[in-house]
């Protein structure tokens, strides 16, 4: 029972199963489960009841990412002979959650309002169109940092051959992203 639970996480519950792409499938659930709380906090956010502050959430955000991170970098020794192996897809929706978190943390956040992001062409006159183009270009950014693995990312999948590797250099993928539309945003 407990070993199904396990490998259910590392699998994003099957997900990493599905297809031959499973990598960028699990980034792409990510983006929508994103989307949806993005949705639903303004849609219901002005009821302070029904939905925590985005403080709150950051922190259990936080708490979950570092209890996961270290638990499956743990579980994917135990299970797996692979270090990374294809239907270990956690890792991808740790490292794209990072550009999006920040979102709410940095930019919805803030009192500042985004006008427009200039990054491929995409507009923002508002906060949602704004976070559609944060959440487009950060799926396309971190696919491109995840695939084609550049430095220092690829030190790290080489050098270590281990659970920790396979998630930190998602981590470090997810970092470059979010570090990329920052600087895009603010030219």
């Amino acid at each position: 029972m407990i070993k199904k639970i396990e490998k259910s996480i590392l699998t994003m519950f099957g997900i990493g199963r599905l297809t031959k792409i499973p990598g960028t499938i699990a980034s792409l659930v990510t983006c929508v489960i994103f989307y949806f709380f993005h949705y639903f906090h303004v849609l219901y956010g002005e009821i302070k009841w029904f939905l925590p502050g985005i403080e709150i959430l950051l922190i259990f955000y936080l708490i979950f990412f570092i209890y996961i991170f270290f638990y499956s970098s743990y579980a994917i020794n135990k299970y797996y002979k692979k270090d990374d192996a294809k239907e270990i897809v956690i890792d991808e929706f740790l490292g794209q959650s990072i550009p999006l978190m920040s979102y709410f943390y940095f930019i919805y956040n803030s009192n500042d309002v985004i006008v427009f992001i200039r990054t491929g062409g995409f507009i923002g006159t508002d906060s949602h169109s704004g976070f559609i183009s944060w959440l487009l270009l950060s799926f396309l950014l971190f696919r491109f940092f995840d695939i084609l693995k550049p430095y220092p990312i690829n030190l790290i999948d080489k050098k270590i051959k281990n659970g920790f590797g396979v998630m930190f250099d998602d981590v470090v993928a997810g970092i470059f992203t979010t570090l990329v539309l920052y600087i895009s945003i603010s030219l």
